[in-house]
């Protein structure tokens, strides 16, 4: 089982970035996927999951009303748009799949993780 995320990069405060997590978990459409975020000193933690079929979606409150997730199974892909971007918004950003709980994923138990892509927000 492979995760892998991309799109990261560096973008100036309020900019926007799409971050894409593609996944070879089958079925795909099958597991609930889910975004962190880990910033330099700081521990790992929940930004966005989204559920099996894309009809649920669940938010941090520091993201909330800026980041948007999607997916489409038949890409086997989930998406991350971060649109008005902070400096605290800058870390890692890892992607990770649970098949039976997306609620499980908002307390970082996930089944699978993705290596990160960085996503730095310059002020």
């Amino acid at each position: 089982v492979q995760l892998q995320a991309s799109g990261g990069g560096l973008v100036q405060t309020g900019g926007s970035l799409r971050l894409s997590c593609s996944a070879s978990v089958q079925p795909f459409s099958d597991y609930a996927i889910a975004w962190f975020r880990q910033a330099p000193g700081k521990e790992r933690e929940f930004v966005a999951a989204i559920s099996w079929g894309g009809g649920n979606a669940d938010y941090a409150d520091s993201v909330k009303g800026r980041f948007t997730i999607s997916r489409v199974n038949a890409k086997n892909t989930v998406y991350l748009q971060m649109n008005s971007l902070k400096p605290e918004d800058t870390a890692v950003y890892y992607c990770g799949a649970h098949r039976d709980s997306m609620a499980e994923m908002r307390i970082l138990r996930v089944q699978y993780w993705g290596q990160g892509t960085l996503v730095t927000v310059s002020s």
